[in-house]
């Protein structure tokens, strides 16, 4: 299942910024490991005094949009998995700004951030493995919009490409 086999039927344009940065041929496990490696090389590159670093008051520092992309993964996997299982509740959405403070993200090390991502995304591909398309092509709700597993799935691909590019433009 590729990027490009996605409908515009299966999630809000909100997600459709995340979606298309993600190259079109890619299928979701491959893109789940290309991206983890990405993910890892880029953070890991990040000279240690600049982890803490945020380009402005009010604004979260890397370490915190990493630890962003982990809760959100988290919270995108629930989603996933929920309709891929055919749950048709309605599932609430999340303030992400409310999660950075209780994270403590800037009192962590990489290397506990890195151990978190890796895990958090072990899960999800071992998730993905497990569903067949039928499922994947399941809509539920969130947040108040219709979205599929997939699509669930391929947002988390694109909001990882669309944070590097922001801490790229704004951060280094």
């Amino acid at each position: 299942m590729k990027t490009s086999d996605l409908k515009t039927t299966e999630y809000h344009d909100y997600y459709g910024r995340y979606i298309s940065l993600v190259p079109k041929e890619v299928t979701l496990i491959d893109g789940f490991k290309r991206d983890l490696d990405m993910v890892l090389q880029f953070f890991e590159s990040i000279p240690s005094d600049k982890l803490n670093y945020s380009y402005a008051a009010g604004k979260w520092s890397i370490k915190e949009v990493f630890q962003h992309l982990i809760d959100t993964e988290r919270i995108f996997q629930n989603r996933c998995f929920r309709f891929a299982r055919h749950d048709k509740t309605a599932i609430s959405g999340f303030e992400q700004d409310d999660y950075i403070e209780p994270s403590q993200a800037n009192n962590k090390s990489l290397e506990l951030l890195v151990e978190e991502f890796k895990a958090v995304r072990q899960s999800f591909m071992v998730l993905l493995k497990s569903l067949n398309d039928t499922d994947l092509k399941f809509i539920g709700n969130a947040s108040g919009l219709n979205m599929s597993a997939r699509a669930a799935a391929f947002t988390i691909l694109g909001h990882s490409i669309w944070h590097i590019n922001v801490i790229k433009e704004r951060y280094l």
